[in-house]
């Protein structure tokens, strides 16, 4: 007992919010989360952690992602705790929107966007308004005869809309390797449609 009255007042509250549960009781491990007891943070990671990485799972649908996402989010608790207003909604409605916002985050990146196989790329483009069924076949057929690379720099520019600085940005390449790209793409795609019938 002696033990208990020489810990911090944040530490009384992690360990009070440690045992029991409810809305209120994640409010007092905010609150100890704000003055820096570590405890209570792995209490509310128990608490809300499975039904976080849940969301998170379903919306970056890649588990080992969610995870990491689940831990910057964390960690951003750790960081914003004295942040948190009870009058504006819930501790879980705060953790839940914030693991929402992350994941929309992510899912905007161009890290995802660099990751995504370049090989779905020509199949993954919708026909334009009027376009007709066999010429968008043609014209997917072609686009696969590409070297990855230069697909990925063709589908970037004409299809998503990009100008060559935007690419080289999302690619982290130099624009005088996207312009040489584009180019030598361009011959390619000459050449494959001289050659079809």
């Amino acid at each position: 007992m002696a033990q208990m009255v020489l810990r911090s007042p944040g530490r009384k509250l992690g360990m009070l919010c440690a045992m029991t549960g409810g809305t209120h009781d994640d409010v007092r491990c905010m609150t100890a989360v704000a003055s820096g007891d570590r405890g209570a943070l792995g209490t509310l990671y128990d608490r809300h952690g499975p039904l976080m990485l849940g969301v998170g799972v379903k919306l970056v649908r890649d588990r080992t992602a969610a995870e990491d996402i689940l831990h910057d989010v964390f960690l951003e608790v750790w960081r914003a705790a004295h942040q948190y207003d009870e009058a504006r909604g819930s501790v879980r409605a705060w953790l839940l929107l914030r693991m929402r916002s992350r994941c929309l985050d992510f899912l905007k990146s161009a890290a995802v966007k660099r990751r995504r196989p370049i090989s779905e790329a020509p199949e993954s483009i919708a026909p334009a308004a009027g376009e007709d069924a066999l010429a968008h076949r043609e014209l997917v057929e072609v686009l696969t005869k590409l070297k990855p690379a230069q697909r990925e720099i063709v589908t970037l520019s004409y299809f998503n809309g990009l100008s060559s600085t935007e690419i080289a940005s999302q690619l982290e390449l130099p624009v005088g390797t996207v312009k040489s790209r584009m180019a030598a793409a361009m011959r390619a795609l000459r050449g494959a449609l001289e050659e079809s019938p």
